[in-house]
């Protein structure tokens, strides 16, 4: 017996999940061949994928050498469900109305707001938007062959 694939979500779950996730790993390629993975904050907005960053991260000079890079955007289980995105990464300057957008997912607004103001007088920072080419998505709680093996 072969084990493939779990069951993929539906588009509307894709969107409930990229709009409420907390999460993010986002995937860049290392100099060297390896894959650099971070945990960030997000922000999903008009079907892509926000995330700051400063300006000298790991994350952003790989993204300014090589602007292919992968998402990871999961739920914790079991089961486990998530989606995995593969896109072009573009980097922008980045404002305070876009920090502040960002951290509001995470926090109320007042506080999202003394935070960014924070965030940009650390460092110089950026915006990478992450445009998606190809969405993976996997629901582990609708896997037959998961649940049979998860209850022995």
């Amino acid at each position: 017996m072969g084990y493939t694939q779990s069951p993929p979500l539906t588009k509307e779950e894709i969107e409930t999940l990229l709009k409420e996730a907390k999460i993010a790993r986002f995937c860049t390629l290392d100099k060297d061949g390896t894959i650099h993975a971070m945990p960030v904050w997000f922000k999903y907005e008009n079907g892509q994928i926000f995330v700051g960053t400063p300006a000298a991260s790991h994350k952003a000079r790989n993204v300014k050498r090589n602007n292919n890079v992968t998402v990871l955007i999961d739920v914790e289980g079991p089961p486990t469900k998530g989606v995995l995105i593969r896109g072009k990464a573009k980097m922008t300057n980045v404002s305070l109305a876009d920090v502040v957008s960002l951290f509001e997912k995470y926090m109320p607004i007042d506080q999202a707001e003394k935070l960014a103001k924070g965030f940009l007088k650390m460092a110089k920072s950026v915006k990478i938007t992450v445009k998606p080419e190809r969405i993976v998505s996997f629901d582990y709680g609708r896997d037959t062959a998961y649940r049979n093996a998860h209850e022995g």
